[in-house]
């Protein structure tokens, strides 16, 4: 057992300066921006203590606007002017515009048909050229006006009886129920929350917040991607989970938008497309569009 001990000290003397020598010789070779002193494994989490906007705000004082910022084993460039910010966002935008997904949002290839996470081609353009026609234009968003006012007085009733029977009201709970409501009608013009309602497993809001809860965690994988393999905390699986049960809840959801179309059918009319769910469901009846029931899924999340 001594010699057992003695051996994997004497390799951790031999293996540990080595990658400290790969480690500095990598960055001396990459193209980066200046920034804190980057250790083996850890990166530059030790100069990340206490806040992460204040930590990353007083670095920049000391390296500038634009840095490199080392969490364990992955590079991030780190962007803290207004200046620079319209440089890298606006003007470099078609040569900075790759995404990193995190390790939680790769589950079920989430991230691949994801809208936000989804990288630049033909696909993410269709996306946001249909996004910009339906739902960000001028008219639809006129259109959601009264939706939008008939949301708030739901709201300010609910304020307003919870007040007359004496019950505390969280107004946390209350806008975030409000705006997915909203956010629910433009998509598939149905509530998915009540106002005031408890959080009961499977449902909708529930799960929503179990999945708030899980990719706001930190994850050893998206710091060590070695370690991506072997889901070190579960956090995929369990986003994977979270994500099953709320596809079972839009598949639902795409039926009910099925079945209207069949009934519209068979009246010999033509169903309008009422909402954002209606128009990618028109996208899949054109084989040649990519677009099938399984990846617009993650496209209403």
């Amino acid at each position: 057992m001594p010699s057992l001990i003695g051996d994997i000290i004497f390799a951790l003397c031999i293996v540990l300066p080595c990658a400290y020598l790969f480690h500095l010789v990598s960055r001396k070779t990459s193209n980066l921006p200046p920034g804190p002193v980057s250790w083996p494994l850890v990166g530059s989490l030790l100069q990340l203590r206490g806040l992460p906007n204040e930590a990353l705000a007083r670095l920049s004082k000391q390296y500038g606007p634009l840095m490199t910022v080392w969490l364990g084993c992955k590079a991030t460039v780190v962007v803290s002017s207004a200046e620079m910010a319209e440089e890298v966002m606006h003007r470099q935008k078609h040569v900075l515009s790759g995404r990193v997904s995190p390790d939680v949002a790769t589950a079920l290839g989430y991230d691949q048909h994801s809208f936000v996470l989804s990288q630049v081609g033909p696909r993410w353009r269709e996306l946001r050229r249909m996004s910009n026609s339906e739902l960000f234009t001028p008219r639809r968003l006129d259109g959601l006006k009264g939706l939008r006012e008939e949301k708030v007085r739901t709201l300010l009733q609910h304020v307003r009886e919870a007040s007359t029977h004496g019950r505390a009201v969280d107004i946390h709970e209350c806008v975030f129920a409000t705006s997915l409501n909203l956010i629910a009608c433009t998509l598939f013009s149905q509530d998915m929350v009540d106002l005031g309602s408890e959080l009961t497993p499977g449902s909708f809001k529930s799960i929503l917040f179990e999945m708030f809860e899980i990719c706001l965690k930190p994850n050893l994988s998206d710091f060590f991607p070695a370690l991506r393999w072997i889901d070190p905390q579960g956090l995929r699986r369990h986003n994977g989970n979270a994500l099953t049960r709320v596809y079972a809840i839009l598949d639902e959801l795409i039926d009910k938008h099925l079945r209207a179309y069949e009934a519209a059918a068979a009246k010999g009319e033509a169903k309008k497309n009422e909402d954002f769910l209606d128009v990618l469901l028109e996208l899949t009846r054109d084989p040649n569009s990519g677009f099938t029931r399984e990846n617009i899924r993650p496209l209403l999340l």
